[in-house]
């Protein structure tokens, strides 16, 4: 999907966004739904709404997707995530590459390591960029 594409679906949904340089910055207040055939954004969006951000049926997420978001990420549909992405979200998340549990009940956490500092090392080595 191209950035062009996106901010039209941003724009149909009523989704507040500021464009700083080559990036999407999402301000939404709310939770951010997108589904519905929607299976891949571009590069460099940066989630900074208020709320949960599900992204059902999204297969990839791409270089430069930050979670800054005040609530949970839903990824039910990820099969690759880039090492550039970041999760500094307040809430959880739910990956389908872990069998769709959410990230802080995965059995592989490891004990006094909190769990996106986890996950954010496990995706910037590359582990889920198939």
């Amino acid at each position: 999907m191209t950035q062009k594409e996106f901010i039209k679906v941003l724009e149909e949904k009523c989704y507040s966004y500021e464009i700083e340089g080559d990036k999407i910055v999402v301000t939404h207040k709310g939770d951010i739904i997108l589904f519905n055939n929607f299976n891949s954004i571009p590069f460099g969006v940066e989630f900074n709404s208020n709320g949960v951000v599900y992204l059902y049926e999204l297969k990839d997420l791409p270089s430069e997707v930050i979670f800054n978001n005040k609530g949970d990420v839903v990824l039910d549909s990820i099969k690759n995530i880039s090492p550039y992405v970041k999760f500094n979200n307040s809430g959880n998340i739910r990956l389908e590459l872990l069998g769709g549990i959410w990230f802080d009940k995965w059995k592989g956490n490891i004990k006094g390591i909190g769990y996106k500092r986890l996950l954010n090392k496990m995706v910037s080595l590359g582990l889920f960029n198939r």
